[in-house]
């Protein structure tokens, strides 16, 4: 069967998407934690950044083969961004120096303000797609914040009493606002500076963030108390990524070990999935894998995630192979010998053009249902990336109906002949030394009006669509 041939099959299967997105109606209640704020959306091209990069007096020779991974100073805002841009990926830097948070706002400015944060995000995805009960962590909503939150009846919060109450109209007005800048580019972008030609091999974006609350990984004591003494069938979870070891992060990470414990003790079916976000500091990231993913029935992650995972538990090497050759091929033996390493009951990969999940016999799901669920966050990511902001009911299946990417397809035949697996091709599914997998070629959008959020949606309704 030939590459057209595979996108018309899919394009078939994508068919049950709308039965799966009825299915979401009936879940009571999930909950996301830990991390809201408020996103500056910048969308800058290859020639704005060349004048910034001019301005500020940065040396071509400080562009090229860029090893910081942290700011040090205000100007590395910029070499962040061209890191990203020229490699086609994403990243994130924090930063506890007010000065650099001043220098953005006063140098880059923003397009628009938008819900940010893994567990904003994902809350306002769940609570529109009709869970019946969403109740989101914010360790911080004044007004600013609750305007980034969908006007909805099912959507939860936390007010000033330590109460649940609407979102949208919570006005905790001693807190302070939390603003990330999202700096996003466009694939085939380039500028020339002094003779060298820097291309965007890939739509992505750099995230810059100065976040006092979340990167004391603050929590809300009315949340605590609301998941030790109501019932949740999801927790979305994320929130560790802006810990720095020399700020007291570890400790951080030590310390909320029992707080998700008593949860799940209090929530015995409770189904807890980990977002594991670009995490620059490596004995930070140790700790999530060593200490929160073990508490995870799920983990989700993207290529870059996938590689800094790889790298801080002794795969140098394959860390190595895969980001030279970032291919399904390479990232499956990457996530396998995670679900080995970890043993974590599921993984889910999203990757550009394919997402592939791979879980053992004690998850609650099926493959087929992981399968479902993963086309269905295909399409509303895909709507996500069209529109810009999902902000209706009507507008989350959009993209349903438009053929899977030929990219994905080729990354599918390439999986399939790896593993000599040709049903992976028709179904989706197979099993590798006891563990069921599933792969699903993606929709893919060609000039997104968005990015932000895009993993984060994937991951979670990839999960909760799948049931």
């Amino acid at each position: 069967m030939n590459c057209e041939d595979l996108k018309t099959e899919w394009t078939k299967k994508y068919n049950v998407v709308s039965e799966q997105l009825e299915k979401l109606k009936q879940i009571p209640a999930a909950a996301t934690a830990f991390n809201a704020n408020i996103d500056a959306i910048l969308k800058i091209s290859g020639e704005t950044l060349k004048k910034l990069i001019i301005d500020n007096n940065i040396p071509v020779s400080d562009l090229k083969d860029i090893q910081l991974s942290c700011f040090k100073k205000p100007a590395d805002v910029l070499i962040g961004i061209v890191k990203c841009f020229s490699r086609g990926i994403a990243e994130e830097w924090v930063t506890e120096d007010i000065n650099i948070y001043n220098w953005m706002e006063q140098n880059l400015g923003y397009d628009r303000l938008q819900m940010g944060g893994q567990g904003g995000i994902i809350a306002n995805a769940l609570a529109l797609l009709g869970v019946n009960k969403v109740i989101a962590h914010t360790n911080s909503h004044p007004r600013l914040q609750a305007e980034q939150f969908l006007d909805l009846p099912n959507l939860y919060g936390i007010d000033n009493n330590g109460e649940p109450q609407k979102a949208a109209e919570i006005s905790r007005e001693q807190d302070i606002p939390l603003i990330h800048w999202i700096i996003e580019f466009d694939r085939g972008d380039s500028f020339t500076l002094d003779g060298e030609t820097f291309t965007c091999p890939k739509s992505n974006r750099f995230i810059a963030t100065y976040d006092p609350l979340n990167m004391k990984l603050v929590m809300n004591d009315g949340f605590v108390s609301y998941m030790n003494n109501n019932k949740v069938d999801y927790l979305l979870m994320s929130g560790f990524h802006p810990l720095l070891s020399h700020l007291g992060g570890l400790q951080l990470i030590e310390n909320a070990v029992p707080v998700i414990e008593k949860w799940k003790k209090a929530n015995p079916e409770l189904i807890l999935h980990l977002e594991v976000a670009s995490t620059q500091d490596k004995a930070v990231r140790k700790a999530i894998i060593e200490k929160i993913a073990p508490l995870a029935d799920s983990i989700g992650l993207n290529e870059r995630e996938t590689i800094d995972l790889l790298e801080i538990t002794g795969q140098e090497e394959l860390a190595r192979q895969t980001e030279q050759e970032t291919n399904s091929c390479n990232l499956f033996k990457a996530i396998m010998f995670l679900m080995k390493r970890l043993k974590v009951k599921r993984i889910q990969l999203h990757m550009f053009g394919l997402y592939l999940t791979i879980q053992d016999s004690r998850f609650p799901y099926t493959a087929e249902q992981n399968l479902k669920g993963m086309m269905t966050a295909a399409v509303v990511s895909s709507s996500k990336a069209m529109h810009g902001e999902i902000v209706k009911y009507k507008d989350v299946s959009r993209t349903l109906g438009r053929p899977v990417s030929s990219q994905g397809i080729v990354e599918l035949l390439s999986f399939a002949s790896m593993l000599n697996k040709p049903e992976l091709l028709i179904n989706g599914l197979c099993e590798v030394d006891g563990y069921q997998i599933s792969a699903v070629p993606t929709i893919l959008i060609d000039r997104p009006k968005t990015l932000v959020g895009m993993g984060d949606t994937i991951s979670s309704v990839s999960l909760v669509a799948g049931r």
